[in-house]
């Protein structure tokens, strides 16, 4: 029984560790070792160490080899050890009694100066208004960005809005409520596609245009004014001041000239119906008054034309005198006069003054942005081929027509003697000398009509001369008249 307490003392002498981590591999130890090696080899010659003087000791002591290289533990499975003692905590321990500190320690920070806190503070606040200044520009930016695009919007829809196709739907026709027949007239421009608005004008009757911009719908909003104004005048109006003219009073130009002064930003224009209607009566009163005056019944049409002018007879005119009052008109002011018919005729003429208003700026966008030689036109716009080579004849065609003082009859003649510039260049190849490529094309004849009205004429040496100088020469300075 004493052997065997013996034994188990010097067990736990031996094994002053704490079982409570897996077997690690061993730590070597840089401290020296006082204590006394204690050998299990013999019960007997052990000296006996008390387990307090033991666990002091341990601390300064190796970690024991254990494994299969120590033969005295060979065989002992530490990490199924109820006791859960490991060879690490030992060593843990062994460091932190010599003062080291261990790789898992945390070192507690030394407490900070005023300024450092002052300084750590500004430099937060310094980050802080960095951040806010960079969201603000980033902010900026992407108003920016947003402003842009809906600039670029409505620059599209603005651009949109001036095609021809589109400008009528934006144009609001402005009516005088003293005009005359308007009925029809706001008929004929709402089938044109055309806003109509009865509004009093500064000029009376008249007829004006209004621009509307193109996010806007109503028709009484505002909306860019167009300088553009047609005033109907009425047939008595204006043959008593084209009279007025002849008797030194108020004339025709007059009146214009005071209206432009009033309003200096209008373009105005005049329309006056019926005037050929006016002519056609003082025409039939002249003829009357001739047979009259055949007849002897002079003194009854004397008091017939009193009693007539009591009334309030226009004075007559002219067309020579009709004509000299708007000429003058004309170039005194620059106003333009329409002599129209009946008010069918009016509405048509203020049909086709909206669409013309309407398309005013697209048109002189189109002529602003081209350049001088380039005609964007229907006879210069480039003619299409398809790959059958249909409208080739056409290329040619227009290319012997661009030539000074070349109808398009003598450009037809050419091109039924020679289709192509292939032929053309041929025929001026077999000539014998620079005389006969210059007359090649002179006696080709040019019909122009049909039936007994039709003419024949040639083609001559001078349009032959420039069409051999176009297709033979080779120097790129030389000019057509040389």
């Amino acid at each position: 029984m004493d052997s065997c307490t013996d034994s188990n003392s010097d067990l736990d002498e031996e094994l002053p560790f704490v079982l409570t981590k897996p077997p690690q591999p061993p730590v070597k130890s840089s401290a020296r070792c006082d204590a006394m090696t204690i050998s299990s080899d013999s019960d007997d010659d052990a000296p006996y160490v008390p387990w307090s003087c033991a666990s002091n000791r341990s601390r300064t002591m190796p970690a024991p080899q254990v494994g299969n290289d120590n033969p005295k533990y060979r065989g002992i499975n530490l990490s199924q050890s109820p006791i859960g003692i490991s060879p690490s905590s030992m060593v843990d321990s062994q460091q932190n009694g010599n003062g080291s500190q261990s790789p898992g320690a945390t070192c507690r920070a030394p407490k900070r100066t005023a300024g450092e806190v002052q300084k750590s503070k500004e430099e937060a606040l310094r980050r802080k208004q960095a951040r806010e200044e960079k969201q603000r520009e980033k902010g900026v930016q992407r108003m920016g960005k947003e402003e842009e695009k809906a600039q670029k919007k409505a620059m599209a829809e603005a651009a949109k809005a001036l095609r021809p196709e589109e400008c009528i739907k934006y144009m609001v026709a402005v009516v005088d409520p003293g005009k005359e027949g308007r009925g029809a007239l706001l008929s004929s421009l709402q089938t044109l596609g055309c806003s109509c608005a009865i509004e009093k004008q500064p000029l009376p009757r008249s007829v004006s245009w209004r621009r509307r911009t193109p996010g806007g719908q109503s028709v009484d909003g505002d909306g860019e004014q167009e300088k553009d104004v047609v005033i109907q005048m009425t047939l008595e109006d204006f043959i008593n001041l084209s009279h007025s003219r002849t008797e030194c009073g108020r004339t025709l130009t007059s009146w214009i000239q005071e209206l432009q002064g009033r309003h200096p930003q209008k373009d105005i224009s005049l329309v006056v119906i019926g005037l050929e209607q006016y002519f056609r009566s003082n025409k039939a009163q002249s003829q009357k008054k001739m047979r009259e005056a055949v007849v002897g019944v002079e003194q009854g049409g004397a008091k017939r034309k009193k009693k007539a002018g009591a009334e309030g007879a226009l004075p007559e005119l002219s067309r020579v005198e009709v004509e000299e009052a708007v000429v003058h008109l004309q170039l005194t002011t620059g106003v333009c006069v329409h002599f129209l018919s009946a008010w069918k005729d009016f509405t048509e003429h203020i049909t086709m003054a909206t669409k013309a208003v309407a398309e005013a700026p697209f048109k002189r966008e189109r002529d602003n942005s081209g350049f001088s030689f380039y005609l964007d036109s229907k006879w210069a716009g480039g003619q299409k081929v398809d790959r059958t080579g249909k409208g080739l004849l056409q290329v040619w065609r227009r290319q012997i027509q661009q030539l000074n003082r070349v109808s398009a009859d003598m450009a037809s003649a050419v091109l039924a003697t020679y289709p192509s510039p292939h032929l053309l260049t041929q025929a001026y190849h077999s000539c014998q000398t620079e005389r006969d490529k210059m007359d090649l094309l002179s006696d080709i004849p040019i019909r122009r009509g049909e039936g007994v009205t039709s003419t024949v004429r040639r083609v001559g040496p001078e349009l032959s001369k420039r069409l051999c100088v176009l297709m033979t020469a080779t120097d790129p300075e030389q000019t057509f008249g040389s």
